[in-house]
């Protein structure tokens, strides 16, 4: 059986798992879609160079920020990984990437023709239209995607497209939570703690760099790819050099987005029925932490 520690962003999942790592003799496994992006480190709160040194971690820089990177890609590689883990601890706060490695599901084909004329299509009509394509074709899927994420809506509707099935459709096994493959811990945080926590993070993140990391990003040319993938934060500190945000601006969207995602995260998390609840108080988990140690610790190792 597995263990996990999960939560939405900003929770304290990041120092809360190297000290129950620490404690439990386990090694680190990143669930976090974002974290698989070499040079994306700042802005996702990637574990330090330090916190590695001290707990090793795994499915962390998998990629290029330029790479196509999908889901199935990371169960792949948490396949491969995993064997060779001595006592793994999943963390991290994307859903779909936790499931994936859990409960092993399988995910829908690929068609790159297909994808890369959805791609042009997007670019002509835009986000929105897009959007409304996939919400009548697929409402379901379409209740799961933020309206702006292009690369998602393009995924479900090649999906369709591709299969003549609705991309929600592959999620059925979603709706089946087996017991015996998990014991998963989760960090609940009252909203306005949570908001809070949120607003600092982001402030500490430009305070120790974040802007010159888009900054290297965008040199690189992935700026567009960051604007196109809407990447939180680094697509609007990215709006923000090319000047068509200032910075109180690029900081307030971040912040607006980042409780929109703690808000999708946990509603991702509620569903699953293994999931432990310890509650975060404006200090951090610090004082859940050995309870849930102790909790984690019945999982059979």
């Amino acid at each position: 059986m597995l263990r996990a520690l999960v939560g939405p962003t900003a929770s304290g999942k990041t120092e809360a798992g190297i000290a129950l790592a620490q404690r439990l003799g386990c090694e680190g496994v990143s669930v976090d879609s974002m974290l698989v992006y070499r040079g994306m480190d700042i802005g996702t709160a990637k574990p330090t160079a330090i916190q590695r040194a001290t707990v090793s971690h795994h499915l962390i820089d998998l990629a290029e920020p330029s790479e196509r990177f999908t889901v199935a890609r990371f169960q792949a590689a948490a396949r491969d990984v995993l064997p060779r883990v001595d006592r793994p601890l999943l963390v991290g706060g994307s859903g779909l990437y936790l499931r994936a490695i859990v409960d092993d599901l399988t995910f829908p084909p690929e068609d790159a023709m297909v994808r890369a004329s959805l791609q042009v299509e997007a670019e002509v009509v835009g986000a929105a239209r897009m959007f409304e394509r996939l919400a009548a074709l697929d409402p379901v899927a379409a209740g799961r995607i933020e309206p702006g994420n292009v690369r998602r809506i393009v995924r479900a509707l090649e999906v369709a497209a591709v299969s003549g099935a609705p991309f929600s459709a592959f999620a059925e096994a979603w709706e089946v939570y087996d017991p015996a493959r998990v014991r998963a811990a989760g960090l609940r945080v009252d909203r306005p703690v949570l908001a809070a926590r949120i607003a600092g993070r982001i402030e500490a993140m430009l305070v120790a760099g974040w802007l010159d990391e888009v900054r290297d990003l965008v040199g690189r040319g992935l700026g567009g790819w960051l604007t196109s993938t809407q990447a939180i934060g680094y697509a609007e500190l990215a709006w923000h050099l090319d000047g068509r945000l200032s910075l109180e601006e690029a900081v307030e969207r971040t912040v607006k987005r980042t409780k929109e995602l703690a808000r999708r995260q946990m509603a991702w998390f509620r569903k699953d029925p293994r999931i432990c609840w310890f509650d975060v108080g404006p200090d951090g988990p610090g004082d859940a932490l050995d309870a849930i140690a102790v909790y984690l610790e019945g999982a059979d190792a």
